[in-house]
């Protein structure tokens, strides 16, 4: 079943911004999931994993452009970004039959920036969020990104924020206000369930390095949780575990070629380590979420095995 395109009213600048949609084919109450597109595309560029794994689950979908490439000022995390995946939401749930215990978000690389950012702004919205190789602090991956082989990320970073943060302060005020770190917190205090993913090699064969996950990850658990400065310094740079850390088991939703290796739940966020790079496994992001149920505790069990594919994002 192909995806239809649609226009849906947005209540900050009264337009209307295009999504790809799914409706389930139940006319009782399904979930719905908001897909998000990745740092560099817009709505137009719908993976076959998403639609894939929304066909399968028989899930009500969404994939909006919330405007568009994250070069844009409109995009990269602004309030109209903000403001279009409320809209968004509340557009499936006036088009079809939504369970309104089971409202997920996902997204990948961008994507994984944008839900971060929303479980940051708006933890009310989502039942769960799985986030896969997020950017977490645009103000550092514009730092990790200048003069190296993604420097045209740093660009797009000073074209959405007005300028280079490390050299303006109004450029600097924009990438903590479009950043998930600066936002977290809120997540953390209303308990939302959060799922943050990521490759070893990503920042080495990919462009998000892995200190961006895992700072997230930080500002979600508990204290005595969290990783130190030298354990994700270690992690980052030498493509390894930290001595101890390794996840001595298997999950299923993460086949034989990206087996998981270091894995830590704290509080109402899990942090995912898998052999990888910058990757995104929809049917493991669905599967994990169709387990989530608002006002039920977290299920943080291992999942089933599922269809992985390659995952792989390129921007």
């Amino acid at each position: 079943m192909s995806l239809t395109e649609v226009n849906y009213f947005c209540k900050f600048d009264k337009t209307f911004q295009p999504a790809l949609i799914r409706i389930s084919e139940s006319s009782s109450p399904r979930p719905l999931v908001v897909a998000l597109h990745t740092w560099s595309y817009d709505h137009a560029n719908c993976g076959e994993g998403y639609r894939k794994a929304a066909e399968e689950w028989d899930w009500h979908f969404i994939y909006p452009e919330f405007r568009g490439p994250n070069w844009n000022s409109a995009g990269c995390g602004s309030d109209l970004v903000v403001s279009d995946l409320e809209d968004a939401v509340a557009y499936m749930k006036s088009i079809c039959n939504v369970d309104p215990r089971r409202v997920y978000l996902t997204g990948g690389s961008g994507g994984g920036h944008c839900s971060l950012l929303l479980a940051g702004r708006r933890p009310d919205l989502w039942t769960a969020v799985s986030s896969w190789c997020p950017i977490s602090d645009i103000a550092a991956w514009h730092t990790q990104c200048k003069g190296t082989r993604h420097d045209h990320y740093a660009s797009h970073i000073e074209q959405a924020c007005g300028g280079n943060p490390a050299e303006s302060e109004e450029a600097a005020l924009q990438c903590r206000l479009r950043s998930p770190l600066t936002w977290l917190a809120n997540a953390r205090e209303a308990g939302l369930t959060v799922d943050i993913s990521t490759g070893i090699h990503d920042g080495h064969t990919g462009s998000v390095p892995i200190s961006q996950a895992f700072n997230a990850f930080n500002i979600l658990a508990d204290a005595e949780d969290k990783f130190s400065d030298e354990e994700i310094k270690f992690m980052e740079q030498e493509e390894k575990v930290f001595p101890g850390m390794a996840y001595n088991d298997t999950d299923p939703a993460f086949d034989q070629k990206y087996p998981v290796l270091l894995r830590r739940q704290s509080a109402a966020v899990r942090l995912t380590l898998f052999e990888g790079g910058h990757n995104i496994f929809p049917a493991t992001a669905f599967e994990w979420l169709s387990r989530q149920v608002k006002g039920s505790a977290p299920d943080w069990s291992k999942g089933t095995a599922v269809e992985t594919g390659s995952g792989e994002l390129s921007k």
